[in-house]
Formats: C-alpha cells, sequence, structure tokens
C-alpha cells in the first residue's frame, strides 16, 4: 500500500504546479481570469468528491475496500489521461468534475490499513504509511515542473497517467485483505448512517476533528492553485515550472522528516494533544509568507508548515481509529473526507478570490488566522470534554 500511495501522490502533484500555467495555454486571458479558473478547476474535483466519498466508505465497510481502491486508481487515471488532450477550459473543468468521483484513494487507504491496525500503533503505523504519500507529494511536483519544462503541459498529462494505472495494478496483485477477529459487540453489529451521524454528534472532540479536516484544507489549499503565480511575482517567469515544482515539494520534504514521529507522539501523549500543536505551529509559520522578497524565503516557510501539516493527518485518523467502532470506521472515515474535499472546494476558490480582489499577501493572513483559530477550537473542545483536570497537561499521559 506505502508503493500504492506512492505512485498516487506523486502522480497528482506533479500536475499541481503547472495548472494555472497550461489554463494560460489555452488561451489569451487575464491575470485575473486565470487566476479565477485556476481557484475553480482546482476545487471543483472536490465537489463529486464530497458527495461520493462516504458512499465508498460505506460500500467498503460492508463489502472490503480493495476493489474500491482499484476503481479508484483506474477511474483517476483515465481523468488524468484525457486532461492531456484538452482543448478548452471547459474540457478541463469538466474533467477534473469527473475526476472527483474517485478521488479519495489516499483516505481509503488509510481507513484500510487503519481497520487492520490495533489501536495503541496506529499512529505510528499510520504515520509511517504518510511518509509514502508525503515522498509522493515531496518528487511528484519536481519531476513534474521538469518533464512539463521539456515535453509540454498535455504530453506531461498523459504520462503521468501511467503510473496512475500503475497503483491499481499493484492493488489488485499486491494487496491482501484480511479478515478480522472480531470480540467487541460494538464493532461487529452493524450500524445505519443515522447511527453513525448520531455517534458522531455524540463525541464532541470527534465532532470538531473532523471539522478540523474541512478548516485545515481550507487553509493549506487556499495558496496551492496559484502559488506558481506568486513564485513568478517574487522570482520572476525564470525555469517557472522548475521553481514552481521546487516550493510545492519543499513542504512535503519537512512532513518527511517528522510524520512517523508524530504518530508515535500522539500514540504516547494523546493524538488531540499533538494535533492541536500542530495547528498552532502550521498558523505561526503561514504569516510570514506574505512579506517574502525572495523564492529561498518562501521555500524555509514552505518547509516549516510542511513539518506542521506532515502530522495532521496521521494523527486526525488514528484519533478516528480510537473513537469510532471498526464496522462504522470507513463511512465515519468517508465523512472526514467529505469534510476534507469541502476544504478542498472553498480553499482553492478563497484563494482565487482573496488574490484577485486584495492581492496575493491577504492569502497569507486569512490562513495564518482560520489555523490559529482551528487549534484554539480545538484545544477549548480538548479541555471541556477529555482533559482529566480540567488543563492542557501535554506531557501527561
Amino acid at each position: 500500500m506505502w508503493f500504492a500511495n506512492f505512485f498516487i501522490a506523486s502522480s497528482m502533484t506533479m500536475i499541481l504546479p503547472f495548472i494555472s500555467l497550461y489554463i494560460e495555454s489555452l488561451g489569451n486571458f487575464t491575470e485575473s481570469y486565470v487566476q479565477t479558473w485556476s481557484g475553480l478547476i482546482f476545487g471543483v474535483t472536490f465537489v463529486t468528491a464530497f458527495i461520493f466519498s462516504p458512499i465508498w466508505g460505506k460500500i467498503g465497510d460492508k463489502y472490503g475496500r480493495k476493489n474500491i481502491l482499484i476503481i479508484s486508481a483506474t477511474g483517476l487515471g483515465l481523468s488524468v489521461l484525457l486532461m492531456g488532450f484538452a482543448t478548452s477550459i471547459f474540457q478541463l473543468f469538466m474533467l477534473r468534475f469527473f475526476m472527483g468521483i474517485f478521488t479519495g484513494f489516499i483516505p481509503m487507504s488509510q481507513a484500510f490499513i487503519s481497520t487492520q491496525t490495533p489501536k495503541k500503533t496506529a499512529g505510528k503505523v499510520l504515520g509511517t504509511l504518510q511518509t509514502a504519500s508525503v515522498t509522493g507529494t515531496l518528487m511528484g511536483p519536481l519531476f513534474g515542473g521538469v518533464i512539463a519544462d521539456n515535453i509540454g503541459y498535455g504530453a506531461t498529462f498523459q504520462l503521468v497517467s501511467i503510473s496512475i494505472f500503475l497503483s491499481a495494478f499493484i492493488v489488485k496483485f499486491g494487496i491482501k485483505e484480511l479478515q478480522l477477529k472480531i470480540s467487541d459487540v460494538k464493532d461487529r453489529r452493524s450500524y445505519s448512517s443515522k447511527e453513525v451521524i448520531q455517534h458522531i454528534i455524540g463525541h464532541p472532540v470527534l465532532l470538531i476533528v473532523m471539522l478540523t479536516s474541512t478548516l485545515v484544507q481550507v487553509a493549506h489549499f487556499s495558496i496551492q492553485p496559484i502559488l506558481s503565480l506568486y513564485v513568478i511575482e517574487i522570482n520572476g517567469p525564470e525555469n517557472i515550472a522548475f521553481y514552481s515544482g521546487l516550493t510545492f515539494s519543499v513542504a512535503g520534504l519537512g512532513s518527511l522528516f517528522l510524520a512517523r514521529y508524530w504518530g508515535k507522539l500522539g500514540d504516547k501523549y494523546g493524538h488531540t494533544k499533538i494535533l492541536i500543536s500542530l495547528l498552532l505551529l502550521a498558523g505561526i509559520a503561514y504569516f510570514p509568507g506574505a512579506f517574502v522578497t525572495n523564492i529561498y524565503q518562501l521555500i524555509f516557510l514552505r518547509f516549516i508548515l510542511g513539518i506542521a501539516i506532515g502530522g495532521i493527518v496521521p494523527t486526525r485518523i488514528a484519533y478516528i481509529r480510537l473513537e469510532a467502532p471498526l464496522s462504522m470506521q470507513g463511512e465515519v472515515l468517508g465523512y472526514n473526507t467529505s469534510l476534507r474535499f469541502l476544504g478542498n472546494m472553498i480553499g482553492p476558490a478563497l484563494g482565487g478570490l482573496l488574490a484577485a480582489s486584495y492581492g496575493m499577501a491577504s492569502i497569507f493572513f486569512v490562513t495564518s488566522s482560520l489555523l490559529i483559530m482551528t487549534g484554539i477550537l480545538m484545544l477549548i473542545t480538548w479541555v471541556k470534554h477529555e482533559s482529566e483536570d480540567g488543563s492542557f497537561a501535554f506531557f501527561k499521559h
């Protein structure tokens, strides 16, 4: 599964740095028009992903997750392949919309691994799995930029689809889905969608952890679609695909260093405590991005941001593993994925709107504030409902 996640993550991130540049190549458009459509085309994938994620999760709970992963990788590969032949913004928009039906391979694989992992080591295992998508995210944009500079944007989409199809092949022939021996009655019984939602609402910290998925993605993806345009603004157009790829990739490098470590800390001290700390760190790291004067300052800040963001996903999934009965975890993680995609939907559109209306710097101010407020909300909820003595005793476990 590590290798399948690596190929999916690297493939999908190969195309991210130059989506806005690809849009520019499709016609003679104004800068504000490209910024707006970059946000819309980037975000539209998550409209259908938002709808379909809980459906795939529920199907996975009932019939197993291996086949769902194969369908997801195949659909993604076909969508990316066809993007390489797009001749208009509308075609690209519709293909990204269609791709959303199958988006969610990595979250589904996390659910797959989570349900087959003992609770006491879930953080470490999910952190290890996270290094696959982080490594792919690290390498993808860099190679994508180099490839695009040499063979063109359309051909890069076509080439990237091959490695996505390879992930489907790996899951089909390299992974066995084990049947678990379940002794807990709560883990064994079936739950209706209404009961699953009631369980989420009845556990306030679980609810806030899942809502955090939306807020973090809004913050993280607000700058993503137009990051290459920001790189041009501070560094000029020379070797733009390479520098855009490097700026994307360095956040992955920061994540790679500590993703597994954050998971182990969560297993030891509590995943909620680590999540709160990482949200506050990410908010602090985002703010100075508005004031950078050269590309290397931006790269450094993206590295620090990656250190924080890399631990948020495994700690969040591990917490859900602890708080949701096994037989509903796929659906709960499906809702969590939908909330992530809701943030992916809102973030790019918000970033494009802010950039067009108030300039690039405004994105960093809003994003930083959002992450810090999310951390504070998480802290208040944890102290009220889970802290034994009503205080934030980080090293108590």
